[in-house]
């Protein structure tokens, strides 16, 4: 089903049952920067209340790069989309004891979809596990460490201590390469979720809560150990190298063509291989080559071992060809294969992805505008929750503390006098635009 791309997309009441199977459940977000974000919003796209807890100001990662014209951070917003955001002094014992009672499920609270909170911070001792559990005993508490040991790390300095910095980019390549993409960040948002929902099943089931751990530096050395990295380099005497766009262990690599556009060719099986052969009318040449070398190039270890003349024989093929030409050959192949998009192109040319995508829709993002931004790619029933705007600065804090702790306006006055709380920024917009307006 698709929507006018025009209007920003509401679901219907039967798609959130669908796509929304966590509605219920409410989770306190006491975080910063990519995973436990991302594990928040994950969880909000699945139908949770992730309720986002910031300091008076807003968060320190607000502000991080890259940034709309207005300075709204990009950033931030495609990580936190769909959640409630409250803003609170942590640094006073009250605002501390305001977040304390959402997590235990005080006040108006629903303490059966309560008793959740996510972060990445130990920072203040009222909000750690052993106290806020000694409030509620079946709290789930999700922390997420840079080391086991409680230490600090970020997804940089994770790379540079697990050895793929060194394997990375290209062939000659004298110094350590970190990869653009933060994927210890990412993965460990997911284990994040993960272990959430596993303690909250087991909580469903026994009654029990617990607190779950994950440190980026284990998510690290865990997809070492389980992608082999790490035994090979216990039982090999000869170390992973550099390769390039080589993919390690079978024949994947980049062309280029006579126009100068660039393709990643990956053949897997021994029917990719063959369709590549047969595309670029090298079988026989090839069939040759590997009668001279006294090789099987179905094997798929042996088109990974001679990857480089086989490399060699294939860019000869592609660099006479222009895109087009390149492109109506592989298009009748099953091959794995795609054009290089930059981020510019993907964005201004890349339809079949971005407009044709059931995953994409426009979301008018408060200090942004309208702009195309993904939902959940997870699909259930057929279904998937669309994209919602992020929350500005305090928008939910009032609603939040009247809807689940019950307080009254006046506890709301009294609240902002002590600068526990303040006005949201853009309530605080408006009458500054009313007051101007009318004088």
């Amino acid at each position: 089903m698709r929507h006018d791309p025009a209007v920003p997309h509401e679901p219907r009441e039967w798609e959130a049952r669908r796509s929304q199977p966590l509605r219920g459940m409410r989770i306190i977000e006491i975080s910063s920067y990519v995973a436990t974000p991302l594990s928040g919003m994950t969880l909000a796209q699945l139908g949770a209340d992730v309720i986002r807890i910031e300091p008076v100001g807003g968060a320190p990662d607000r502000t991080r790069l890259p940034l709309a014209d207005s300075g709204t951070s990009l950033y931030w917003s495609g990580l936190n989309k769909g959640k409630r955001a409250i803003e609170v002094d942590l640094r006073s014992e009250r605002g501390r004891r305001l977040v304390t009672d959402l997590i235990v499920g005080g006040g108006r609270c629903d303490g059966r979809r309560g008793g959740i909170v996510i972060s990445n911070s130990e920072r203040h001792p009222d909000l750690t596990y052993e106290a806020l559990r000694a409030r509620r005993p079946d709290l789930i508490h999700v922390l997420l460490t840079g080391r086991r040991d409680g230490g600090t790390a970020v997804d940089y300095t994770v790379q540079a201590a697990t050895g793929f910095p060194l394997v990375t980019g290209p062939e000659d390549a004298a110094r350590p390469v970190n990869h653009l993409l933060p994927a210890w960040d990412v993965a460990a948002g997911l284990y994040l979720t993960t272990g959430l929902l596993a303690a909250e099943r087991h909580r469903l089931l026994t009654g029990e809560g617990q607190q779950v751990r994950v440190a980026l530096e284990d998510v690290a050395l865990a997809t070492a150990g389980n992608l082999g990295y790490l035994a090979e380099a216990q039982l090999s005497s000869t170390p992973r190298e550099r390769i390039g766009n080589h993919v390690y262990g079978t024949f994947g690599r980049d062309f280029t063509t006579a126009d100068g556009e660039r393709l990643m060719i990956v053949a897997l099986t021994p029917r990719h291989w063959r369709d590549l052969l047969a595309a670029t009318g090298l079988t026989d040449v090839v069939s040759a080559l590997a009668s001279a070398l006294g090789v099987d190039f179905a094997e798929e270890s042996e088109r990974y071992r001679h990857r480089k003349v086989l490399g060699e024989l294939l860019a000869g093929w592609f660099e006479t060809r222009t895109f087009a030409q390149a492109e109506a050959a592989l298009r009748t192949t099953r091959l794995l294969w795609s054009k290089y998009w930059s981020f510019t192109g993907l964005a201004a040319d890349g339809a079949r992805l971005l407009r044709e995508n059931p995953l994409m829709a426009q979301v008018r993002q408060p200090g942004v505008g309208r702009y195309w931004a993904p939902g959940s790619p997870v699909v259930m029933a057929g279904e998937q929750s669309p994209p919602e705007a992020s929350p500005r600065v305090g928008e939910h804090t009032e609603e939040v503390l009247r809807t689940e702790l019950g307080l009254s306006s006046r506890d709301l006055a009294e609240l902002r006098e002590d600068g526990v709380i303040q006005y949201p920024t853009h309530v605080l917009n408006k009458e500054v635009h009313h007051h101007a307006a009318t004088r």
